[in-house]
C-alpha cells in the first residue's frame, strides 16, 4: 500500500544496521520494546546476524495478510537456530493501533512515535508497506530493496535475503524450468501425489513418460472457465483409448478452497491439491502473469510450450504431441485440404454466395454442429457451412 509518492527505496544505498542505530540514537531512543513487553537496551540486541526492519500498520491490509506469513517463516527460522531479528517499525496513526499490531509479532519494536517513524521511513526511502528491509552489517554489501515478495515467493528458503540468495533461488528455479522433470515439479513440496475430483490420490512417479500440461487457472475467472471446456474436450478425445500418454494437471489460482473444488468438480484430469506450495512455486518458476495459461512438457522432460493455450484453442486434440514438428505437419495438412476443397460455392439453403475461410472455431448453420479449420462463409449475413455439409448437399 502506498503512503506519499517516492520510489520505494533507493536500491543503491548500503543499509547498515549502525546507521539505523545512530538514527535512532539521535532522537534520544535507547531502547527497543520486546514482544512480552520488556525494554531491550538499544545496543545489546547483537546477537542476530541478519537484521531486518519491518515497516507495517494495522489498518494497512496487505500487512495483515503478510504479518501471518513472515511470522511463520521467523519462527521457523529461530527454531532452526538462525541468528535473525526483526524491528518493526509501525506506521499506525495511534498507539492504540500500534499496540494491536503489534501484540500478534514475536519480535522487537522501535517505541510508538510518530515522529521518529516518519524520520525512519525517510531516511531510508521507505514510501510502500509492507516493506521487510535487510540491513547490511558491515555497512558495504548490497542488501535486498524489499524482501517481502521473495519471502512470500520462497518462504524461509529466502533466508538470509540477501540480493545473492535471490539470484541463487532464480537460477534454481531458471534450472528446474529448462530441466521440465515431473518428479522435481510436482513432488518438491510436501505431497509426493495429485488428487482428482473425487478426492482419489495419484502418486506423481506413474506421471513418468507422458506429455503433461500444466493448467493454471481458476473459478472466477470467466477465459479459464471457457477454455476448460475447450482443453477437456481435447483431452477427452486424446485419452478416449487409453493409449495417448497425455495428462493433465490442475494448478489452481483460486482465492479459497471451495472455489478450487468448483474448479475441480467440473475436470476429469488431476490437480496439485490446493494447500500444497507447489502451486505457488509452479507459478513463479514458470513466471505465470495471467490466466488461463497451459504449460506443456514433454515426455522427454523437455519444455515444449508456455502457450499450450493457443495451441488447443487453435487446434484441439489433432496438435497432439503439441511439438513443433506436430503443430508444423498439422498446419500443412490443413493448407493442403484447403487447396482441394472450392473457393467459392453456392449452396441449396442459402441464397448467397460462399467463400472459402480459415476459422478457429464456428458452428454451422445447416447441421447445427461446432465446425473448425475451413469454412464456407457468407460475407452478406455471416452464415457458416461446414464442408461436410456442402458435400451432403451435393450427394
Amino acid at each position: 500500500m502506498s503512503l506519499p509518492p517516492g520510489s520505494d527505496i533507493d536500491c543503491d544505498m548500503r543499509l547498515s544496521k549502525n546507521d539505523f542505530e545512530k538514527v535512532l540514537a539521535s532522537e534520544g531512543v535507547e531502547f527497543l520494546i520486546s514482544s512480552d513487553r520488556k525494554e531491550i537496551p538499544l545496543f545489546q540486541n547483537d546477537y542476530a546476524t541478519t537484521t531486518c526492519l519491518f515497516f507495517s500498520a494495522n489498518w494497512c491490509r496487505p500487512c495483515q495478510a503478510f504479518l501471518p506469513h513472515l511470522v511463520q517463516v521467523y519462527n521457523s527460522l529461530i527454531n532452526a537456530g538462525e541468528k535473525l531479528e526483526v524491528i518493526f517499525i509501525s506506521f499506525d496513526r495511534d498507539e492504540d493501533s500500534f499496540n494491536e499490531h503489534f501484540k500478534s509479532m514475536p519480535w522487537l519494536a522501535v517505541p510508538f512515535n510518530v515522529h521518529l517513524h516518519k524520520k525512519i521511513s525517510s531516511h531510508f526511502n521507505v514510501f510502500h508497506i509492507p516493506t521487510l528491509l535487510p540491513l547490511s552489517m558491515d555497512g558495504k554489501s548490497p542488501v535486498e530493496e524489499n524482501a517481502v515478495d521473495l519471502i512470500e515467493d520462497y518462504g524461509a528458503d529466502a533466508f538470509p535475503f540477501t540480493r545473492e540468495r535471490r539470484g541463487q533461488l532464480k537460477a534454481m528455479d531458471d534450472e528446474k524450468r529448462k530441466r521440465g522433470k515431473i518428479e522435481e515439479l510436482l513432488a518438491s513440496g510436501k505431497s509426493s501425489y495429485l488428487v482428482t475430483k473425487d478426492g482419489s490420490k495419484v502418486l506423481v512417479s506413474e506421471l513418468m513418460g507422458k506429455t503433461i500440461g500444466l493448467y493454471f487457472g481458476a473459478y472466477w475467472c470467466p477465459p479459464s472457465r471457457i477454455f476448460s471446456t475447450q482443453l477437456i474436450d481435447a483431452y477427452n478425445k486424446l485419452i478416449a483409448d487409453n493409449s495417448t500418454p497425455f495428462e493433465v494437471i490442475f494448478i489452481s489460482t483460486d482465492r479459497d478452497h471451495d472455489e478450487f473444488d468448483n474448479s475441480l468438480s467440473a475436470m476429469p484430469w488431476l490437480a496439485v491439491p490446493y494447500e500444497d506450495k507447489t502451486r505457488q512455486d509452479l507459478k513463479r518458476i514458470f513466471e505465470i502473469k495471467g490466466i488461463p495459461t497451459l504449460v506443456l512438457i514433454g515426455a522427454d522432460g523437455k519444455l515444449i510450450s508456455a502457450n499450450g493455450r493457443s495451441l488447443v484453442s487453435a487446434y484441439g486434440a489433432l496438435a497432439f504431441p503439441f511439438t513443433e514438428a506436430s503443430v508444423g505437419e498439422l498446419e500443412t495438412a490443413l493448407r493442403k485440404e484447403g487447396e482441394n476443397l472450392p473457393q467459392v460455392v453456392k449452396y441449396v439453403n442459402h441464397e448467397h454466395e460462399l467463400k472459402l475461410e480459415m476459422a478457429k472455431a464456428y458452428m454451422c448453420d445447416a447441421c447445427g454442429c461446432r465446425g473448425k479449420f475451413w469454412a464456407f462463409t457468407c460475407d452478406a449475413c455471416n452464415y457458416d457451412l461446414h464442408p461436410s455439409c456442402l458435400d451432403q448437399s451435393s450427394a
